[in-house]
């Protein structure tokens, strides 16, 4: 005779899935596939299981249906259900896995390369804080989750299935690269060919295939001081000759250029951290140096969707008549960071180099993700999500203004045409580090600036704060509380 799992040794664990019924799949599916059921074993009755759980009979008998379908039980003659023949095993349990003391020391085996010694780090938890001034973070109140849905529905049919599927052997999806040419580029003045466009897994990757591609130890890199932090990271990592150069209001001055320079990398249009902005004049004498000194620009374009103050200033890339900008862009600041799809456009033969140089790494980003992301922006539903981003974030710029002029704090800059964060300073002798993790206990989030600087003040009394994710109600309570800190921090 059959046996029966027992009722009370099936649990449920929140960490599986959102749902009662994705936890209640997850629990019977551990059980078979780990050995402790074999093929014809009886489960609970779907009245005794919801009992014995406390949760609807509904629920477990919609469990059963399914896992009916996947193959993991079988409906039994009479009445039931159980174990299927088809159910997959595991064949051996963790338990009888012997383990032996490890005699590989792995610190002779890795690599000498030194750990990034400036990463942006955020709490995990972020979420849990009732002011979190943290840029980069959706909100994800303003974000069209049917739409998104749709588009993921609309991808994984049997329509799109066969095509993305299959192995592109490094190419892009097809939809995605034609929208990025005919609508994104065309919105910064840019003008480029299928060929001349890579799909990056966001920003980062394209930074990374870019050094690559470029860097050597005969090319003097040039970037900005203070920067992002991932720029100075994936230079160092290259071992290139680097030169920080200080920014000013208006962004890097290119007089201040080394005559040796042969490659800049600068976030022009929205400077990281500050959020100033190059004006034309710089930018025309960025270009003009770099034909003449023969030298390379990375533009990264991070989010150029964030104007909503007045015009975005024009990409430099829209500018370059020479061929010399490669552009970087990204929908992870616009949709959402862990989206992770970016783009490189460059000329064709550098795109050739960096495809291969990707493929080696991830062959190409995953053809599905690129698909829902095409059909999100072939359908519209990307300008209206832009549309609802910029309502709010002039809504919280105004707040965070209006309070920050009640305050000890200084507006050291901030993107003149809208942007998510602002990048401020207090007063002599604070030091940001200390005061985000006395905020802490206030339910607050800041980013201290140290990380933007290679070589930072000390103490360092300048720290970014973003409004991007933060409800503007929240606005002038959360920076309420950081400017009696900072007075309870120079007073103490």
């Amino acid at each position: 005779m059959k046996s029966t799992i027992s009722a009370e040794s099936i649990f449920l664990r929140q960490a599986d899935a959102p749902t009662l019924q994705g936890q209640l799949a997850a629990a019977l599916v551990r059980a078979i596939l780990e050995g402790r059921t074999s093929p014809g074993t009886r489960l609970p009755s779907s009245r005794k299981l919801a009992e014995a759980l406390g949760i609807s009979r509904m629920t477990v008998t919609l469990v059963y249906q399914e896992l009916v379908g996947q193959g993991y039980l079988a409906t039994l003659p009479r009445s039931g259900v159980a174990v299927a023949d088809t159910a997959p095993h595991r064949k051996l349990r963790l338990s009888e896995v012997k383990t032996e003391p490890g005699t590989l020391h792995w610190n002779d085996w890795l690599s000498a390369e030194q750990s990034p010694r400036r990463v942006i780090r955020k709490p995990a938890d972020w979420r849990s804080y009732r002011y979190p001034f943290i840029y980069g973070q959706p909100d994800a109140r303003l974000f069209d989750h049917h739409a998104w849905r749709d588009c993921a529905r609309r991808a994984l049919g049997t329509r799109d299935f066969a095509d993305l599927s299959a192995d592109r052997y490094g190419a892009d999806d097809p939809l995605l690269i034609d929208y990025i040419c005919s609508n994104t580029l065309p919105r910064r003045g840019i003008h480029a060919r299928p060929d001349e466009v890579l799909v990056t897994l966001g920003a980062q990757n394209a930074l990374y295939l870019v050094v690559e591609l470029l860097c050597r130890a005969d090319r003097l890199a040039v970037t900005e001081e203070p920067g992002y932090p991932d720029i100075a990271e994936t230079l160092r990592r290259s071992r290139s000759p680097t030169a920080f150069l200080p920014v000013d209001k208006f962004g890097l001055d290119p007089e201040s250029l080394p005559e040796n320079t042969r490659l800049v990398m600068i976030t022009p249009s929205h400077h990281i951290p500050t959020g100033s902005t190059m004006p034309l004049s710089r930018r025309q004498d960025l270009l003009n140096r770099a034909a003449a000194q023969d030298f390379v620009i990375v533009e990264d374009d991070y989010d150029f969707e964030m104007s909503y103050l007045g015009p975005s200033a024009p990409a430099l890339k829209s500018l370059d008549a020479k061929g010399r900008v490669l552009y970087i862009g990204s929908f992870s600041k616009s949709l959402f960071p862990g989206l992770r799809i970016g783009y490189l456009v460059a000329p064709a033969p550098l795109i050739a180099k960096a495809r291969a140089l990707r493929a080696m790494i991830l062959r190409h980003p995953p053809g599905h993700l690129q698909r829902m992301t095409a059909y999100f922006l072939a359908l519209g539903h990307y300008d209206a999500h832009i549309v609802r981003l910029r309502g709010a974030l002039v809504k919280r710029r105004a707040a965070l203004e209006q309070a920050l002029a009640k305050t000890c704090l200084t507006l050291e800059s901030a993107a003149v045409a809208g942007g998510a964060s602002v990048w401020l300073k207090g007063p002599d002798g604070l030091d940001s580090a200390a005061l985000a993790e006395r905020l802490k206990a206030d339910g607050v989030l800041i980013e201290p600036g140290a990380v933007f600087f290679e070589t930072p003040p000390d103490p360092c009394p300048l720290f970014r704060l973003g409004y991007g994710s933060i409800d503007s109600d929240d606005i002038p309570r959360g920076i309420a509380l950081i400017d009696a800190a900072v007075k309870a921090a120079m007073n103490g």
